[in-house]
């Protein structure tokens, strides 16, 4: 069987629309979940993103609809998440962050449609590469004698 081939259509949802972005702009989250299968977020947690992905923004998305939240655990409504999930009102989760970490509703470890999954965004191949030479860096000054690179403040 030979695979099936999807295409992907990008949008976003901001504060304002990027001009230099070539995707399509939604102004708003609810705006988003309708004209998608999926919501990925990635935002920073503010008063403003708290709880952003609520009760309309998943009955927009819908019974086939996905989220996934890369960003940060307060973004979606838990609570209301897991009334989805369990009412099937929502097709599935990918989580490697969560509302009350490291608490995880016991709910979603039972559910084939949810992926869970612990934060690791920073680790990178980039940020294990800087790590380490931070570290010899800090080796080589504290066996010369020299400023550390980044000194420990002992209180």
């Amino acid at each position: 069987m030979a695979p099936r081939v999807r295409s992907v259509t990008i949008a976003y949802c901001s504060r304002k629309e990027k001009p230099l972005v070539p995707f399509a702009y939604h102004s708003t989250v609810d705006e988003l979940a309708k004209n998608s299968d999926a919501l990925i977020l990635c935002c920073s947690l503010t008063k403003e993103t708290h709880h952003m992905i609520d009760h309309g923004v998943m009955e927009a998305l819908g019974k086939e609809g996905v989220i996934i939240n890369v960003g940060r655990g307060g973004l979606i409504d838990e609570k209301e998440l897991v009334k989805f999930l369990v009412q099937g009102r929502i097709g599935g989760a990918g989580l490697d962050v969560y509302e009350d970490e490291p608490l995880v509703p016991k709910e979603l470890f039972a559910m084939d449609n949810v992926v869970l999954a612990p934060h690791a965004s920073v680790y990178t191949p980039e940020s294990s590469a800087a790590l380490q030479e931070l570290v010899i860096g800090n080796l080589k000054a504290f066996f010369s004698s020299k400023p550390l690179l980044s000194p420990a403040q002992l209180e």
